[in-house]
């Protein structure tokens, strides 16, 4: 609880304050937040064997700290074997204090542990202020040990925030801690 309490007291005390200095809000709730993080892992193999979603289900359990719910398939694609309602991925939404456990950890120990990291890239931004990360390489988390897995599996996470715009967005997230790649 200590971990994300800090990033909860960073926010309300310094980010708010420069935020609404910053883009001129009369309210303090007019400040953009995080209002959730949602993490999708999505395992193509998973429909010749159900095991490597049930790992996959574990895997994330153990770096969010919320049982993950299953996803299954929308519609029949025969070219890649899929039927209707099939077991595909897997994901967990987190909100609260977990939601900012998990991006002080994600920001502070996972993303700095990246081979040849450089910084997280500014394009990925979707219009309306929200953030989705791709992972390559679960291997990053400290929860998972490499004798544990398997096969390397990658992972979408998806930061929602209630700016309204990229660049409001872009400075909630910077000043939360989020490191993004200097522009050359």
């Amino acid at each position: 609880m200590a971990g994300n309490a800090r990033l909860i007291e960073q926010f309300r005390k310094q980010v708010v304050p420069d935020l609404m200095k910053e883009f001129g809000y009369t309210s303090v709730m007019a400040a953009p937040r995080l209002s959730k993080i949602i993490i999708n892992m999505g395992v193509g193999a998973a429909k010749d064997d159900i095991k490597i979603l049930d790992a996959a289900v574990e895997e994330l359990g153990l770096i969010t700290g919320q049982r993950a719910a299953i996803t299954r398939a929308r519609k029949s694609i025969a070219n890649f074997k899929l039927r209707e309602n099939m077991p595909i991925g897997c994901r967990v939404t987190l909100r609260g204090h977990r939601m900012y456990e998990f991006y002080d950890r994600l920001v502070n120990i996972a993303l700095p542990r990246v081979r040849d990291f450089r910084g997280v890239s500014t394009r990925s931004f979707d219009g309306r202020g929200n953030y989705t990360l791709g992972i390559t390489d679960t291997l990053i988390f400290p929860e998972l040990g490499a004798s544990k897995m398997e096969r390397i599996k990658g992972m979408n996470i998806t930061i929602v925030t209630t700016a309204s715009t990229d660049n409001e967005a872009r400075a909630l997230l910077a000043a939360l801690g989020m490191p993004f790649r200097k522009a050359a």
